[in-house]
């Protein structure tokens, strides 16, 4: 369990919060167990580098008082590069409590073989627990899957003494064949459409008008040439 040192805060504000932030620390907020909230400054290092490492509870120094915290709620900025809030929720290390945790895939099922694809339907499953025993993760081996399987909710191995929230029966992925559009061919017999050649027309319409406008030798009109 991660040990972090924090300060009341008491000049509340957009413009004091922003201050807060270029001197390296972030805002946050400490409640529940019928306690009223406090807001608080913690080193932004020292909450970032547990966050990146998966710690769910932290052990805070609130000015010489220490209290146990679950990390409630994070909030990062816009890019997502340095964290803008924390929420922090007092625990007893003894207390069972509902966290959201994410499913993380591993390995290549062997359906891939026959054309298969994995698909993920479900990224992330609530849970019950000990507050000391919350997953990281909860991971899920698909190597054995084939196309057609599918894996549950049920299908996951949680932490001694963890319950799932939600349906067991939910699928969270499965293997399936992507069918490819193929074009319809021709019906047999059946004559390509000749090109449509642009001007042409035009041209055949003026020539016609050419031949229409142009005077038949006299022979062809049945007359007698001039001797």
């Amino acid at each position: 369990m991660a040990e972090l040192k924090a300060t009341k805060r008491t000049e509340l504000g957009t413009h004091r919060v922003r201050r807060l932030r270029r001197t390296g620390s972030v805002p946050g907020i400490i409640y529940g167990h019928g306690e009223q909230p406090v807001a608080v400054a913690l080193s932004r290092h020292d909450v970032e580098l547990a966050v990146r490492h998966g710690e769910r509870v932290l052990q805070v120094d609130l000015e010489g008082r220490t209290e146990n915290v679950l990390i409630k709620d994070v909030q990062w900025d816009t890019f997502a590069q340095e964290l803008a809030h924390v929420d922090l929720y007092r625990v007893s290390l003894d207390e069972r409590v509902e966290v959201t945790v994410p499913i993380v895939l591993r390995g290549t099922p062997a359906g891939a073989a026959d054309g298969g694809v994995l698909q993920q339907l479900i990224s992330d499953v609530g849970i019950e627990c000990v507050v000391t025993a919350i997953p990281e993760e909860l991971r899920l081996s698909v190597v054995a899957m084939k196309v057609g399987d599918a894996m549950r909710l049920k299908d996951l191995k949680l932490p001694e003494g963890a319950v799932l929230q939600g349906d067991g029966e939910a699928i969270v992925c499965s293997v399936t064949l992507v069918a490819e559009e193929v074009a319809a061919p021709a019906a047999e017999g059946e004559a390509a459409a000749e090109p449509e050649v642009i001007g042409r027309e035009a041209k055949e319409e003026a020539e016609g008008a050419e031949e229409g406008g142009r005077r038949r030798p006299a022979a062809e009109r049945g007359e007698k040439s001039a001797e």
